[in-house]
């Protein structure tokens, strides 16, 4: 088993680029065969219409969950269709061994309407510390990297986020009211404010793609799953992006965030965004 961060780095020196072809060949030969082909036969729902799964999502899956550990023996695998089967796997995150965390199909709702705005989102974790994350929307074309330390990269090509323009509205996607609780819907309440246009999100790891592009200045989201952020996070910070949560601090990967959380271009961002959101609902302790 991998026991050290060394080992990851050296391991990520050797095999990223099988990493990224594996992510690759899922979308080629489970996701893109289906995109704008699907049957409804091949569409299921899990807890209710806007919440989708379909066979591209679990074929996908099914391919990255026995080809990861191949390339990193001793590693698991957290995806989100299986932790839909067995919620208990999702423990997995909190455990010794290195975690790949799985979303095969993000934005299941725009691949099932035909649109481009879906990705597949493939993290690596150690110890609670994202180390690498691949980002990649076929129907697009497009794949973000990123290697803790190391940068964030579009199609091989450095990604800086920047910083807002002065006296431009800041452009914050935030969550569907359909995933908020009461007290997060009031903390939301706080981005209704001069000098901030939210806009509700679609695809998570297209809105942190759009954020580590500087095309938006932040996310305001209000759920924890770590296959929506995990590859997006590290994608933001190592593009020179911050997060915070509602409480001030920074996100953590294996839960027990305040939430809503904030994800943006830069600190100075992250730190207003958090602030409205805490002046929304009133921060808690973290």
């Amino acid at each position: 088993m991998i026991e050290d961060i060394e080992t990851i780095d050296e391991f990520l020196d050797r095999h990223a680029s099988d990493v990224e072809e594996a992510v690759r060949t899922a979308a080629a030969t489970e996701i893109m065969p289906r995109f704008r082909r699907l049957t409804e036969a091949e569409i299921d729902q899990k807890s209710g219409p806007h919440d989708l799964v379909t066979d591209a999502d679990r074929l996908a899956e099914a391919y990255l969950t026995k080809t990861l550990p191949q390339l990193l023996p001793g590693s698991v695998v957290v995806g989100e269709e299986a932790v839909h089967a067995d919620p208990a796997s999702y423990a997995a995150i909190q455990g010794d061994a290195p975690v790949w965390i799985v979303d095969p199909v993000d934005g299941t709702r725009q691949f099932v309407r035909g649109e481009p705005g879906f990705c597949t989102l493939v993290a690596l974790v150690q110890d609670g510390v994202l180390r690498a994350s691949w980002t990649y929307a076929p129907a697009r074309g497009l794949l973000a990297t990123a290697v803790r330390g190391r940068g964030a990269f579009l199609d091989g090509a450095p990604l800086r986020a920047g910083s807002p323009e002065p006296g431009r509205d800041l452009r914050v996607a935030t969550s569907h009211p359909d995933y908020t609780t009461p007290e997060q819907k009031h903390a939301l309440l706080g981005l209704r404010t001069d000098g901030v246009a939210p806009r509700p999100c679609g695809s998570a790891g297209m809105e942190y793609l759009a954020v580590a592009r500087g095309e938006l200045d932040a996310t305001a989201f209000s759920w924890e799953a770590a296959w929506d952020h995990a590859a997006g996070l590290l994608l933001v910070e190592e593009a020179g992006g911050a997060h915070l949560t509602r409480a001030g601090h920074p996100f953590r990967i294996r839960g027990g965030n305040v939430l809503p959380f904030t994800t943006a271009r830069d600190a100075a961002t992250a730190r207003r965004i958090a602030g409205l959101l805490a002046g929304g609902a009133g921060a808690e302790d973290d």
